[in-house]
């Protein structure tokens, strides 16, 4: 049986903080942070009322969203346990998965890109970070600042990018899939998600993006979405090595929300013949129904 993710307890960071944060303006909209029903020092984010990040500031080994679970397993099969990674975060919200890199990778160094420098304060402020963690923050464009990254150096390039509730058009193209590419080194990973719905076209041609730049793709998505039946979250992870994909698969059925990976003829036969997308015809990822995000 696969191993469950690491839980790294940590002493209880003050809640005063974010309980005062409430709701605030920030570049990307209104933003506001709910604490957890469950957990009294858990919160989420939330920007114009749709989820973007939960954080378990007691338990940052702790991953809630289903993708963001999926980019757990991919940061535990990045090295050997404990060993510290080079990573880029491109898209910085809570902060979540660099959190999850810092608890369970001692030493990391991460880089963060951000371009709501109001929405990194807000989360500075009221979910704070833990001294010693290698951490560092840019306010910027994603892809500017990808493209300034050092060549060669990232284990893993993890791209989390919204405005909105929408990727920008500008980050689903091949050129910005290249400059992932270059940014790792030999045995590094790229991995993205992305959210589409009904025919998936939109992830079929991210498939195709990502297959025209990288030896290796695969996706992960809970089956239903693969369906179509339902819109929600797929996760992307390319290389120019084998991928693990034995392991990730084990791992990603003992989720609470077990999902599937297509790799191989059966990725080919998913992307049905989608062409890679450049960016002169590069356009925004599909605005979610108005339902999507209801929380019950």
């Amino acid at each position: 049986m696969a191993r469950k993710q690491q839980s790294t307890k940590r002493e209880s960071v003050p809640q005063t903080s974010a309980r005062a944060a409430g709701a605030e303006p920030v570049g990307s909209g209104l933003a506001e942070i709910v604490q957890d029903r469950d957990r009294a020092n858990a919160w989420t984010l939330l920007l114009d009322g749709t989820p973007q990040s939960h954080v378990d500031l007691d338990d940052p080994g702790r991953l809630s969203f289903e993708y963001q679970r999926r980019f757990g397993h991919l940061v535990d099969l990045a090295a050997a346990p404990r060993r510290p990674i080079s990573a880029l975060h491109l898209g910085g919200g809570a902060l979540t998965l660099a959190r999850y890199v810092a608890a369970t990778r001692p030493r990391s160094r991460q880089q963060v890109a951000e371009i709501d420098t109001a929405l990194t304060e807000l989360v500075r402020r009221a979910l704070p970070l833990e001294r010693g963690w290698q951490i560092r923050v840019r306010g910027g464009d994603a892809r500017d600042i990808l493209a300034r990254s050092p060549e060669g150096q990232a284990d893993l390039v993890v791209a989390d990018i919204y405005s909105g509730a929408r990727i920008p058009a500008h980050c689903t193209s091949v050129e910005f899939a290249g400059l992932a590419a270059r940014a790792l080194g030999p045995d590094g990973r790229y991995t993205v998600n992305i959210t589409d719905g009904g025919r998936l076209d939109f992830a079929r041609g991210q498939v195709a993006t990502l297959r025209a730049v990288f030896a290796e793709v695969a996706l992960i998505a809970d089956p239903g979405v693969l369906r179509g039946r339902r819109f929600g979250n797929l996760v992307l992870v390319a290389a120019q090595q084998p991928l693990p994909l034995d392991e990730l698969t084990r791992r990603i059925a003992t989720d609470p929300a077990p999902g599937r990976i297509e790799h191989g003829p059966r990725l080919v036969d998913f992307q049905a013949g989608a062409v890679p997308v450049p960016d002169s015809g590069a356009c925004p990822s599909p605005a979610p129904p108005p339902e999507a995000f209801n929380r019950g």
